[in-house]
């Protein structure tokens, strides 16, 4: 049987570009070499495409997860082009060469790379790709718009407040503490791994949380802060064919206070991760029933990251959703999914794979019946 033409991307313009490198690594210590040939993509954080040959060894200081970096030699530079509709890659070094892509497994976090942006770019190269949509990941990374959505289906969701760049004059500390009470989560609408957010009490850190949010985004989240335990639960699937993964528990350093970026990455006793979450059965049935419920009213296909807080009285409130979730070696969604199914880490790939060329098969039937009725 014919190896399948895998293409890796990483990197990206966002400020969780490290974190994809690292995520991107895994991957390929994980891959089945005997199934895939892989072709190796970085965007570095100009934007420019880069094809690493030696997808081994294409990080610098790898084992520092807050400095690593791309490799300055040893790729050649991309173009993209689409050759009789096939997404083929084209790279110009001295001479044009031709690479065939099967299927895409972009592996990129944040901006220009998880908010649609990368998925419309895959798309018009007319290939196959891990992860929802355009539509799904537009959704999912704009968190004023997944609450909406998600508060119209009844989920429960967090008092807030949204703003502009342009409306920056008229927030008060004063207005912020009597409609949400204190303490309250700034954060930017658009981006994840707890980038730019702030758990603030006071006027001062308030001031300084919104100037840190709007250097990310310029639309902003205020929000009531929910008293509970974090938890989270992996979604993996297409359309009504739904697997929720195991849910597990978060629980910040004292250091931290809640689950940023640092404790995520840098600080490796940033966080407790328990696995599974100590929560009972029927608990874990509605995290695992509301995860598939939110994928869905989210748009989503083949992967997600659900994440809760669960209150003292026993309400799970909807925090956000992650459509490109981490891949690194103590990132949750894999772990979860693995817990719950009993995958491999590469049969797990293998599925998210396979769950990418089957709805492109799906999609590409509908556009050809489209055809033909025309």
């Amino acid at each position: 049987m014919a190896k399948i033409n895998l293409a890796l991307i990483c990197g990206g313009k966002s400020v969780e570009h490290e974190v994809s490198l690292i995520s991107a690594k895994n991957i390929i210590a994980a891959l089945d070499f005997e199934k895939y040939n892989l072709n190796l993509f970085a965007v570095a954080k100009d934007g420019s495409f880069r094809f690493y040959t030696d997808y081994q060894n294409f990080l610098d200081n790898q084992d520092n997860a807050g400095t690593v970096s791309l490799k300055k030699d040893g790729f050649s530079r991309v173009s993209w082009s689409v050759i009789d509709g096939q997404g083929q890659a084209i790279l110009f070094e001295g001479k044009e060469q031709l690479i065939k892509i099967d299927v895409v497994f972009p592996i990129m976090h944040g901006s220009f790379a998880e908010d649609g942006k990368m998925q419309g770019f895959l798309e018009m190269l007319n290939v196959p790709y891990v992860g929802p949509d355009v539509l799904a990941s537009s959704i999912s990374m704009d968190k004023e718009i997944t609450k909406k959505l998600t508060g119209i289906a009844g989920i429960k969701i967090a008092k807030y407040l949204s703003f502009g760049f342009d409306q920056k004059g008229e927030i008060t500390f004063e207005k912020v503490k009597e409609e949400l009470g204190l303490p309250v989560f700034v954060k930017p609408a658009n981006a994840g791994s707890s980038v730019g957010i702030s758990k603030v009490d006071d006027e001062l850190s308030f001031k300084k949380a919104v100037n840190e949010a709007f250097l990310v985004d310029r639309k902003i989240l205020i929000e009531e802060a929910i008293i509970g335990r974090e938890i989270e639960c992996p979604v993996f699937g297409n359309m009504n064919e739904l697997t929720a993964g195991e849910v597990g528990e978060i629980i910040p350093s004292a250091k931290h206070g809640f689950y940023s970026y640092d404790a995520k990455y840098i600080d490796e006793s940033g966080a407790a991760l328990l696995i599974p979450a100590p929560i009972d059965q029927d608990k874990k049935r509605e995290v695992q029933s509301l995860s598939k419920r939110i994928f869905s009213v989210c748009q989503c296909e083949g992967m997600s990251r659900v994440d809760f807080f669960l209150t003292e009285k026993g309400d799970v409130v909807f925090n956000e959703i992650n459509t490109i979730p981490g891949f690194t070696k103590i990132s949750m969604y894999p772990k979860l999914m693995m817990a719950e199914t009993g995958m491999t880490y590469t049969e797990l790939i293998d599925g998210l794979i396979t769950l990418a060329i089957s709805r492109y098969s799906r999609n590409s039937a509908i556009l050809f019946e489209k055809k033909m009725v025309e």
